[in-house]
Parts: C-alpha cells; sequence; structure tokens
C-alpha cells in the first residue's frame, strides 16, 4: 500500500489510525515523504509503516517512487487524507480474486468533512463530473488516486511510460497508459471517505483542474480521444485479457 505525503502529519495519523483497524491487514504500508517539513515521516514510522524519501517534487514523482517500491502483487493506493472504510483492503484483496482479468480497480469517495448538508451532493458532482471527463478523455474508467489499487505486474509494464511531472495528476496519467493494454475496473463497494479540502482553496481547486486538462492535452494527438477510442475498440475485439488484466 501506497501513501504520498507532504506536510500532513495530522491527517496521515488519522489515515494510519484507520488503517491499523482493518478486517484484512495490510501486508506492507509505504508512506512516500515528499520533502516534508513537519513530523509526517515521523508519525508515518511511528505507526509502523515503511518511510521512503522522495526529494522529486509532485505527487507523480512520489507515488512512481512507492510503486517501485512495493514488494507486493496487488499495490493499494491512497491519500493521507483519505479514512478508509473497514473493508476497504478486504474488499480490494476479493475484486481481484474475484476477476483475473482486471489489472486495476478503482472506487469512489465520500467526504468526511466540511458542511454535512453539502458533503453527499458535493462528492457526486465533484467525482461524477470527474468520471464523464475521465471516461470521455480516456473510453474507459479513469482512476481516482485516493481509491484504488493495481497489480504490480501492470505497474511494471507501463513503468518507463508514466510521467513524473507535477502538474499532473498522477491517476489519470496512469490510467492513461494501463487503460491502453489493461482492464480497469470500477469496484462500488471499496468504501473510501476523503477531505473536502479541495473547495476550501479556489485558487487550489483551480489549479486541480489546470492539472486535469493539462494532463489530457499532454497525451495528444496520439490520444485524441476518437483515435483513442477507434484503437482502444479494435484491441478489445482482436485480443483477450490474460489473467494479469493484460490485453494478448
Amino acid at each position: 500500500m501506497i501513501i504520498p505525503v507532504k506536510d500532513d502529519a495530522d491527517v496521515l495519523r488519522r489515515c494510519l489510525r484507520a488503517l491499523s483497524v482493518q478486517t484484512r491487514a495490510a501486508d506492507e504500508i509505504i508512506v512516500v515523504d515528499n520533502a516534508s517539513t513537519d513530523a509526517s515521516a515521523q508519525v508515518a514510522a511511528d505507526a509502523g509503516a515503511i518511510v521512503v524519501r522522495c526529494d522529486a517534487p509532485g505527487i507523480p514523482a512520489a507515488s512512481a517512487c512507492g510503486y517501485d517500491r512495493a514488494t507486493g502483487q496487488i499495490i493499494l493506493r491512497l491519500d493521507a487524507d483519505c479514512i478508509p472504510g473497514g473493508r476497504w483492503i478486504q474488499a480490494m484483496q476479493e475484486a481481484f480474486h474475484g476477476d483475473p482479468h482486471a489489472a486495476a480497480f478503482t472506487g469512489g469517495a465520500r467526504f468526511v468533512d466540511g458542511p454535512r448538508i453539502l458533503r453527499a451532493p458535493l462528492a457526486k458532482a465533484y467525482l461524477g463530473a470527474y468520471a464523464i471527463i475521465g471516461f470521455a478523455a480516456l473510453g474507459h474508467v479513469p482512476m481516482f488516486g485516493s481509491n484504488m489499487a493495481f497489480r504490480r505486474t501492470a505497474w511494471r509494464s507501463v513503468r518507463s511510460l508514466v510521467h513524473q511531472n507535477p502538474v499532473l495528476h498522477d491517476d489519470f496519467d496512469l490510467a492513461f497508459h494501463l487503460g491502453e493494454d489493461h482492464r480497469i475496473r470500477y469496484i462500488s463497494h471499496a468504501d473510501m471517505g476523503i477531505s473536502m479540502r479541495p473547495f476550501r482553496d479556489p485558487r487550489g481547486f483551480l489549479r486541480r483542474v489546470r492539472r486535469g486538462f493539462t494532463t489530457v492535452l499532454m497525451h495528444w494527438p496520439h490520444d485524441f480521444p476518437p483515435t483513442r477510442w477507434q484503437r482502444l475498440a479494435r484491441q478489445r475485439r482482436t485480443k483477450q485479457p490474460t489473467s494479469a488484466g493484460r490485453f494478448e
């Protein structure tokens, strides 16, 4: 399991506490400290996590560093400000066992803070828009970095292709490359709580939106939607998924 973090000691402590009471314990928890100046690394070490330092700026580099360090066959990923439901790890594990042709699973989320009356509708609008835009750009299910998991073999097959650019969304970029030759599935019962922090800072929210569009445009013209859709459709018709979720 990978958790990238930068100066988020308090929420990281909460996340690690939730992971400690899962119905199925993690084989390993790797916290990638992205040059934090607070106690994030110490919080992770105190909780028994493996702490890996990554000085390259940005979540894409930190996430890739963690994926490279992982030793398990299935790599789970969430963010430091997440609060996974008690069966999250178990649900992900069962999903892969139940579908050997899937290379990755990704789920939704619910807000755990902010005005209660806004939590459900805002989460639906936020994640719904991401899913619609992501599917239009990719031609398949997009990946959501706060709630996703994939096979280590799948990561290794695209490791040299992903961009470690801090102005990109690493999960969206990963979906472009994994979705080219692998099956990505949506999991509906992997409960995940996330923070409403993106909506508290208008400039920060706009920065997230710009990163999304930058991620899409970086893959053009090769992955211009009509071109990508047609290419993927041909591949799906002529190839069959293997037990590792790859189309061959």
